[in-house]
């Protein structure tokens, strides 16, 4: 008696992206995983609009002063509270 393996054969199925609903237009879309853009939107709804305002925005040297005075007043009770012993 001897003991025969039998060859396994395996079947890779490609396999299919996601699907998902887009939440502004409702319709079903392929995540694909270099889809620029939000993974709940379809493609055409991710395209960023042209008439939004950059997030960047010119300040003035009062403003950077205060907006720099107030990021170090955080910082520091920020550390009082991590490194203050009780």
């Amino acid at each position: 008696m001897g003991f025969h393996a039998m060859p396994s054969v395996v079947l890779w199925k490609e396999m299919s992206f996601p699907i998902k609903i887009c939440v502004v237009c409702e319709e079903e879309f392929e995540l694909k995983p270099d889809k620029p853009g939000f993974a709940n939107r379809c493609p055409k709804c991710s395209v960023p609009e042209m008439d939004a305002p950059s997030g960047k925005t010119r300040r003035d040297a009062d403003e950077l002063k205060s907006s720099r005075e107030a990021n170090a007043a955080r910082r520091q009770a920020i550390k009082d509270l991590l490194y203050s012993k009780k």
